[in-house]
């Protein structure tokens, strides 16, 4: 049977409660995988597995559980290896990596932020800060809304402001929660979001991150800011054992 992978942790690690179950229905039974210094944190892969949000869940709440008791390298939602001994293979051929990744994230967590524009508010900061683009606008309204291709050539220069404001912010958001952390990493471009970057930050640090967050959007009352955390460091942890191992990865991990 397949081997599901949650996470790899030190082999001091004490094991998880019997009630604590994993992914699937019935939930399946939690194992630890030693090699070594190392352990890999398992179950048996259930068939058909899909990122149903009981599913997502349970994957979350086991690294939850986990990381209460000392640094854990989640892997992501869908993480499967062929068999055990496929996962401890790849255990002993990676343990440098896998312990110095243990030490470097041991204390911190992860908090995501994705950045949006609000519309109507950016739009006034546009017209706010671009005098030909007032003049336009202004020009336009005295005419009962001026002739098709001046419409068209206000609507250009529209978008062309608003996406450069895009990119602006983009920066700030990266560059005012840089300071509060210790690692950043930016995630995949997308249409919906004009940043998506996640931050690894101490746990001692955290409030200083969370003023920070807090600072940034009074100072962009135009942004929708999203933050999501404290997360295990999903962003951080290099290719893991499934990825290792040539296996198949499934859905985006829990806090996408």
């Amino acid at each position: 049977m397949s081997t599901y992978v949650y996470g790899i942790t030190a082999s001091s690690h004490p094991s998880l409660p019997s009630a604590v179950g994993g992914v699937g229905d019935p939930p399946r039974q939690l194992r630890m995988l030693k090699q070594g210094d190392l352990a890999a944190l398992v179950s048996d892969a259930p068939e058909g597995l899909r990122p149903k949000r009981r599913e997502l869940l349970a994957h979350s709440n086991v690294l939850a559980e986990a990381g209460a008791s000392g640094c854990v390298l989640p892997m992501r939602f869908g993480s499967v290896a062929p068999d055990d001994d496929t996962v401890t293979g790849v255990l002993a051929e990676r343990a440098e990596h896998y312990k110095e990744r243990l030490a470097a994230l041991d204390g911190k967590v992860e908090y995501n932020i994705k950045a949006s524009h609000a519309e109507e508010a950016v739009l006034h900061r546009v017209l706010s800060e671009n005098p030909e683009i007032r003049a336009i606008t202004e020009a336009n309204r005295q005419a009962g809304g001026g002739t098709y291709e001046e419409r068209l050539r206000l609507g250009e220069m529209v978008v062309a402001a608003v996406k450069a404001q895009e990119a602006e912010d983009a920066t700030d958001v990266q560059h005012t929660l840089e300071p509060a952390a210790d690692a950043v990493s930016v995630g995949p471009e997308s249409s919906g979001w004009l940043a998506n970057v996640s931050f690894l930050v101490d746990r001692g640090g955290v409030e200083t991150f969370l003023t920070a967050v807090e600072q940034l959007r009074k100072g962009h009352p135009h942004l929708d800011l999203r933050l999501n955390g404290p997360l295990p460091p999903y962003s951080f942890v290099e290719p893991g054992p499934a990825e290792h191992a040539g296996t198949t990865l499934g859905a985006e991990s829990a806090e996408e």
